[in-house]
C-alpha cells in the first residue's frame, strides 16, 4: 500500500450507515443479548460460523462493529474490534500474540501504562520484555532473541514525542517474523502506520478521536485472521478478559470520528505555533514540527501533510515547582486545565515524570530524558492562538522569572 495515495478521512468519509427508519446515524443497539430464530444459528453463533449474527455485547454489538469498521477504513486494515479503553484494546492483544516464555522488544517511551504492563504485569506469565530507544534501529535489532514475538512502540512516544521509523522497524520486524504493534493515539491521520508496514495498530480512541472528554474507548485494527482471534468465546483474550465498549458510548465516538480531520488540522496548526513561539522565546520546546526536532525529517517523510504535526507539545522550564506553578496559574488565567489525557477541545497541561509516567522509576525517567521540569502539553482547539499565545507568555513571565 502506497502511503502517498492513501486518504483516511476520505475512508471515513465514503462509509455509509442508516438508521432502522432511515435515520442519518445509525440506529444504536441497546441490547446485552440477542435472540436466534433457531437452535442451530444460536450453536453455528458459539462455534464462530453465523456471520451477521449477533450472540451477546460483549463478544460485540451492530454499533461497536459500526464504530470498528470505520476506524479498520481510517487505518487501512481489514477489520478492527474497539474495547472499553485504550489499555482495554492493548493489553488483550499482546496476551493473545504471546504465550509463556515469550519476549517482546519495546520503546522505552511509552505510555506509563502500556510501560507497567510490561514491566510489572506480565512477566507472572513468564513474558519478558526489553525496553530500548525505538530511534535507534541498531539497538532495537541486538536486542530481538529467538523467542522474540513483537515489536511495540508508538509512532509519537508518550511524552517524549520521539519519532518511530515504522517502515524500518516494519522491515526489522518481518526480517524477524515479528509482529509490528503500533499505539497511534498521538498521531491520528497524521500517520498512516499500516501503509509504512505495520501490522497492527492501535488508539485511545479516549483522546482526539472521540475528542470531548467524555468517553473512554480503544480499539484494535488489525487483519481478519487477528481479530476473530481476539473475539473467539473459546481462548479469545478480547472476549474473556472482558474489555467490552458500550454500544452507546461506540455511538457516541462514531459521530465524533467524522470530525476527526477538521480538529487533528486545527490542533496541529495551533501547536506549531505555540511551539514556534516558544522556541523563538528561549524555552527547551519539543515537538516534531520544529526544524530542531531530531524527527522532524522523519516525521516528514513518513506523514499526512494535511493533518500537521499533530496537537501534542512539551517544554521544560526546569524544575517541578516551577512546572507546577505555571500550570496553576495557566489554569486560573482559563488557557486550559491541569489535567492528564489528551485531544481535547481545551488545552490540558500535565507534568508526565509525576503523573501519566510515573509509572517509570526515576532513574529511568533520568535515562531517557524525561525531566521532571517538562510539561507536556495536548493543545485545544483556540480560535485565536495568537491571544491565547499572549497569555500563556504573561504567566511564563510571572512564573519564571
Amino acid at each position: 500500500m502506497d502511503f502517498k495515495d492513501f486518504k483516511p478521512a476520505n475512508n471515513i468519509q465514503d462509509l455509509q450507515y442508516f438508521g432502522e427508519f432511515g435515520g442519518v446515524n445509525p440506529s444504536i443497539s441497546d441490547s446485552s443479548t440477542y435472540t436466534f430464530l433457531s437452535a442451530k444459528t444460536m450453536f453455528d453463533t458459539f462455534e464462530g460460523n453465523a456471520d451477521g449474527c449477533y450472540l451477546y455485547s460483549r463478544h460485540t454489538t451492530p454499533s461497536n462493529l459500526y464504530l470498528g469498521e470505520a476506524l479498520a477504513a481510517m487505518e487501512g486494515t481489514e477489520t478492527a474490534n474497539v474495547a472499553a479503553s485504550g489499555m482495554g484494546a492493548i493489553t488483550p492483544t499482546i496476551l493473545q500474540l504471546c504465550q509463556a516464555g515469550d519476549h517482546i522488544v519495546s520503546s522505552r517511551t511509552i505510555y506509563g501504562g502500556t510501560y507497567a504492563f510490561l514491566k510489572n504485569f506480565i512477566p507472572r506469565m513468564d513474558i519478558q520484555t526489553s525496553f530500548v530507544d525505538i530511534t535507534k534501529l541498531e539497538v532495537v535489532e541486538a536486542a530481538i532473541r529467538p523467542e522474540t514475538k513483537i515489536l511495540f512502540c508508538e509512532c509519537v512516544s508518550n511524552p517524549l514525542l520521539e519519532i518511530a521509523d515504522i517502515k524500518n522497524l516494519a522491515a526489522l520486524a518481518k526480517k524477524h517474523n515479528l509482529q509490528l504493534l503500533v499505539d497511534n493515539t498521538f498521531s491520528p491521520l497524521s500517520i498512516s502506520p499500516v501503509t509504512l508496514g505495520a501490522d497492527v495498530v492501535m488508539h485511545s480512541l479516549t483522546k482526539f478521536i472521540n475528542g470531548s472528554s467524555d468517553t473512554m474507548g480503544g480499539v484494535v485494527c488489525g487483519s481478519r485472521e487477528l481479530i476473530d482471534s481476539l473475539r473467539s468465546v473459546n481462548d479469545g483474550a478480547s472476549m474473556l478478559l472482558g474489555a467490552s465498549m458500550d454500544s452507546l458510548r461506540a455511538a457516541s465516538i462514531l459521530k465524533n470520528l467524522r470530525t476527526l480531520h477538521i480538529r487533528m488540522q486545527q490542533h496541529s496548526k495551533n501547536a506549531m505555533f505555540l511551539a514556534q513561539k516558544f522556541e523563538a522565546d528561549g524555552f527547551r520546546t519539543v515537538y516534531p514540527g520544529l526544524k530542531s526536532h531530531p524527527g522532524h525529517e522523519l516525521m516528514t517523510s513518513q506523514m499526512n501533510k494535511q493533518y500537521g504535526y499533530g496537537g501534542m507539545l512539551t517544554i521544560d522550564v526546569g524544575s517541578l515547582d516551577r512546572a507546577n506553578a505555571l500550570m496553576e496559574l495557566m489554569q486560573e488565567r482559563n488557557l486550559g486545565y491541569l489535567a492528564v489525557s489528551l485531544g481535547f477541545y481545551k488545552t490540558l497541561f500535565s507534568a508526565p515524570g509525576s503523573s501519566t509516567s510515573s509509572e517509570i522509576p526515576e532513574d529511568e525517567q533520568e535515562e531517557m530524558g524525561l525531566t521532571d521540569g517538562l510539561i507536556r502539553f495536548s493543545i485545544g482547539l483556540d480560535a485565536d492562538i495568537e491571544r491565547t499565545y499572549e497569555l500563556m507568555k504573561q504567566c511564563m513571565v510571572e512564573t519564571l522569572k
